[in-house]
């Protein structure tokens, strides 16, 4: 008995007890396991302890009486979405709403698994309460904190700090402007020595081409990649790439594009596009227009203000100009297709929350701009569900759907297939087993929003 009562008193704060037998099964749903192209029609899906138990035919597979049934004739169930450029905030003093909000965004549009890409000693303690069920969110992996050409400015201190990030157990560093191309080295030869993994930006001392041979994970919003379709010479002549290479783009020539997608390819490196970034904070687009958008009610007003000064003070510059910005966003498309048709991992990453990046609803944005792209609804998919699994290499727990593998799912209304847009047409999220229906995470929006 006094087994029986601690149990069901951890029930109250984690999701399932050791001893639950609890079942959640889906009946007869069409299945887009994403491990391929293909549709497996009338399943039934049986949860259990948080993975999947049991899988096949509707016709073969009987649900058990006791178990909660959640009927999916007519919708399709899709793995949970990685966001693979997200930012988790951390505490002001002892409340840390900001942060459950932030998570719960996230889980709000399907987004099971994140990659925070500016870490913090709280993040660790965070991914294992997480991890533990005692705060409710999505999967996380951390970054190491920001190394840049302020907090790395010697040899010495790279060795120092990537020794102890790996030892605090940071999953990967972080990588940001201004490391010089020495201090980098050291950076990734300490990170070999040690066993820790790098991602984010190119700093301009280190260069595209350096940075593809040194074999970043991801290089993050194709960052150096306009820098690298312009010559040597202009690049001395002209130093400061501006924002993400847009100084560069009047000389940028795309014959040299596929030849960077082959570089890319040859050396394992992914890509996290962050496409949005540049439709919607660089864009022209009115910053009051932005500001307006239903999402931005999870906001609060404080950083709404923030994000239309930032966006105002960035594209007021004199030299920004619209043509400009739409052949710098045809050149990005032209290299994500190229990279995508190169056989280079693309993996979906939004920079939320950033200027106009709501976590979660921004990946909205990030998917339309990947399809005007050109990619196909397919590959899309693939880039937030079973790239980022096997990026992480834990393609056997999760990113697809199969036996045994971690319940990270989205019941969707209709075939992502067929239209992308049906990919937020959601009837419910479920993470490691716990059921979010649409009611529930209406409801909690409608809290955030107040």
């Amino acid at each position: 008995m006094s087994r029986f009562l601690s149990c069901l008193a951890l029930m109250a704060t984690l999701w399932h007890c050791s001893n639950a037998q609890d079942l959640v099964i889906f009946v007869n749903v069409s299945v887009i396991p994403m491990n391929d192209e293909r549709i497996l029609p009338d399943q039934t899906v049986v949860v259990k302890d948080g993975r999947i138990w049991k899988m096949g035919p509707a016709q073969q597979l009987k649900a058990p009486k006791k178990a909660q049934i959640i009927d999916g004739k007519g919708k399709f169930l899709v793995p949970g979405l990685t966001e693979m450029h997200a930012h988790i905030p951390t505490p002001d003093g002892p409340d840390d709403s900001q942060v459950r909000n932030t998570l719960f965004l996230y889980l709000s549009q399907g987004v099971t698994t994140i990659r925070g890409m500016l870490g913090d000693p709280y993040h660790l303690a965070l991914k294992k309460q997480v991890a533990l069920g005692s705060m409710l969110g999505p999967r996380i992996f951390t970054s190491s904190p920001s190394l840049n050409g302020n907090t790395i400015k010697t040899p010495e201190e790279a060795h120092e700090k990537v020794s102890k990030y790996k030892k605090d157990g940071y999953d990967f560093l972080k990588i940001h402007p201004g490391v010089l191309r020495s201090v980098f080295d050291e950076v990734v030869k300490t990170g070999r020595e040690v066993g820790i993994g790098f991602s984010g930006h190119v700093p301009v001392d280190v260069g595209i081409s350096h940075a593809l041979v040194s074999k970043y994970g991801t290089i993050d919003h194709l960052d150096a990649y306009l820098d690298g379709l312009v010559s040597d010479s202009l690049r001395k002549a002209m130093p400061d790439p501006g924002f993400f290479g847009y100084n560069y783009v009047p000389y940028a020539d795309p014959k040299g594009i596929a030849a960077l997608a082959q570089r890319t390819k040859l050396q394992g490196v992914g890509i996290v596009p962050t496409q949005s970034l540049f439709t919607r904070w660089f864009s022209p687009q009115d910053a009051g227009a932005l500001a307006n958008e239903p999402e931005m009610q999870y906001m609060p007003a404080k950083v709404r203000y923030q994000w239309r000064q930032s966006k105002q003070n960035l594209t007021s510059n004199p030299a920004y100009n619209e043509a400009q910005w739409q052949k710098m966003i045809t050149l990005r498309q032209q290299l994500l297709r190229a990279l995508y048709q190169a056989g280079v991992p693309i993996l979906l990453g939004s920079d939320a929350p950033q200027v106009f990046n709501v976590p979660g609803f921004s990946l909205h944005h990030e998917t339309a701009s990947m399809k005007e792209a050109g990619l196909s609804n397919f590959a899309i998919l693939q880039s937030g569900t079973a790239n980022p699994a096997q990026f992480f290499q834990q393609s056997q727990d999760f990113g697809s759907i199969g036996i045994g593998k971690s319940a990270d799912l989205i019941l969707l209304d209709g075939n992502p297939l067929e239209n992308l847009q049906n990919l937020w047409k959601q009837s419910g999220v479920m993470l490691r087993g716990k059921w979010l229906d649409k009611a529930y995470i209406a409801a909690e929006l409608r809290k955030i929003a107040q």
